[in-house]
């Protein structure tokens, strides 16, 4: 029997503030270290024998913490970093939806509508789903994996094991410090 936990990476100076990240190297605060921490303890009894984390620091810290002292295979891979918000990166979404009232709720959440220079859910759910189907193939009859995501990277993941529709995909916020467990 193989395990998935999947977690979203711990709070940003950038979520703190409310800013589109994408995929900006935004550093966690202290709040998000705690979180970190709460999912180590939550796991504490769990050994993972692989581990996968993006090539954001976000999503690779928060790993390390959560892992501790446990020494799984680790993977860095690019397919579930966050969703490239273009030109918003960097911008205040309060502001942003003031500015374009009619625009913000599309690109902020509808499946098939890119920010300006940036990456729709869809497009994500593209490269995710991608990851899925590789590591699925290479994982072992009991392999216990750990995946550090990004709350866009983890709509298409939840998205393939819950089988949720298009629309509750992109309907949710993710909590940061909240842990997804899955059993094939």
């Amino acid at each position: 029997m193989t395990t998935i936990y999947l977690f979203r990476h711990g709070q940003t100076t950038y979520n703190k503030k409310g800013i589109f990240t994408g995929w900006s190297d935004a550093d966690l605060t202290e709040e998000g270290i705690a979180e970190c921490i709460r999912i180590r303890k939550e796991l504490d009894s769990v050994t993972p024998t692989k581990a996968y984390a993006s090539d954001l620091k976000r999503s690779q810290k928060t790993l390390y913490l959560v892992l501790g002292d446990k020494k799984p295979q680790i993977f860095i891979d690019k397919r579930i970093k966050e969703r490239s918000y273009g030109d918003l990166t960097g911008k205040n979404k309060e502001e942003i939806a003031k500015k374009y009232p009619k625009e913000y709720p599309l690109w902020h959440r509808s499946y098939n509508v890119r920010p300006p220079n940036g990456e729709s859910i869809e497009d994500v759910e593209n490269r995710v789903l991608e990851f899925i189907n590789d590591i699925l193939l290479k994982l072992d009859k009991n392999d216990i994996v750990f995946i550090s995501a990004h709350g866009n990277s983890l709509r298409p993941i939840r998205r393939y094991f819950e089988k949720m529709s298009i629309e509750e995909m992109c309907s949710f916020e993710h909590v940061q410090g909240k842990v997804y467990k899955y059993v094939l």
